[in-house]
């Protein structure tokens, strides 16, 4: 019952997503930019993490005025659902992406988000409860998949990502690599966290297709089961 789940990165070619201080950096260009968009007005809903939340504010609507028509004229709304995974409530209530542009906002919280923070987000997004101290990924994508929710692109960062990747949830992986070096150890990258030490842990990937795009290459990878 749990979506189609699409991770969509763009990092540097040392595999980073942003600086060590977590600005955001345009590491891709026109063209990819209108990959992106195509990607987000086929999505029933698109996720982000707190962390991206508060590093780039994004508002993450479907920017081509062409792609809001035809969704309207399929009976879609005009943007996707935004959801934020927000263990602790910490999304401001004036952030963008409960505000720009109409449409469905979800922010999932576990139990041990304070209260008074869920009440100031209440009236802008419906709250979503799920897990104790973090947010239990696998329970949460069940529930999106029983309100509908059949495509899903995910846009980071890398601790939801890696998240998702360790819970067995990730179909898709389509990564975007620029041609600029960021470096720095502390620099968040693609799957953040501990990371894992066993083989058999490792995340398989199949590859699907690879194309020059802008100044860098994408990459598809399916997730092998």
């Amino acid at each position: 019952m749990r979506p189609y789940i699409l991770v969509n990165v763009a990092v540097s070619a040392d595999g980073k997503l942003s600086t060590r201080e977590r600005r955001q950096v345009k590491i891709s260009g026109a063209d990819d930019f209108d990959r992106v968009d195509i990607i987000k007005s086929g999505a029933d809903a698109i996720m982000v993490g707190i962390g991206t939340i508060l590093a780039d504010d994004p508002s993450l609507t479907v920017k081509s005025r062409e792609r809001i028509a035809e969704r309207l004229s399929t009976g879609r709304p005009e943007h996707p659902i935004r959801i934020i995974v927000d263990s602790r409530a910490r999304t401001p209530p004036d952030a963008k992406i409960l505000h720009k542009g109409p449409g469905k906002r979800i922010v999932a919280v576990s139990s041990a988000a304070p209260e008074e923070r869920i009440a100031a987000l209440s009236p802008h997004a419906e709250i979503i409860s799920s897990g104790s101290e973090a947010v239990d990924l696998a329970a949460l994508m069940e529930t999106l998949g029983n309100q509908g929710i059949q495509r899903l692109m995910v846009e980071g960062g890398g601790t939801l990502i890696a998240g998702l990747f360790n819970a067995g949830l990730v179909d898709q992986l389509s990564m975007f690599i620029g041609n600029i070096i960021i470096g720095g150890s502390s620099a968040p990258t693609l799957a953040d966290g501990p990371g894992w030490t066993q083989e058999t842990d490792f995340t398989k990937l199949e590859l699907m297709q690879i194309q020059q795009l802008d100044q860098g290459v994408l990459i598809d990878w399916k997730v092998r089961r």
